[in-house]
């Protein structure tokens, strides 16, 4: 079961809900097509309820929204990008383990 803390990101709320957020935001940037993203989704699903509150933690399909991808600087997925005050801080790039996810928001804290 998915996860209730784990956002969707767009094109048109991606302003709204990333760059303007208060609090920081991880971003993974992902595609329906990718194995090796839906393998890493459940640890994606664990660190939003891990870190409620404290960090926002969403999808981007870059299939909807290539532009962001490209914007970002995205050319494989999966890609986690962690956004502080409404800039790209730090990135991740391809599956990772729960512990270096943790170890990139930790770093927001």
């Amino acid at each position: 079961m998915a996860s209730q803390n784990v956002h969707t990101f767009t094109l048109e709320n991606f302003e709204s809900e990333v760059l303007q957020s208060p609090i920081p935001v991880l971003v993974d940037f992902t595609a329906t097509w990718c194995g090796p993203c839906k393998a890493l989704a459940p640890l994606v699903e664990k660190l939003a309820d891990a870190f409620q509150g404290k960090v926002k933690v969403g999808k981007l399909d870059i299939d909807a929204a290539p532009k962001l991808a490209q914007d970002y600087g995205v050319r494989s997925v999966p890609t986690c990008i962690l956004f502080q005050g409404g800039a790209k801080s730090k990135q991740l790039v391809g599956m990772q383990n729960y512990d270096k996810l943790v170890q990139l928001v930790g770093a927001a804290q």
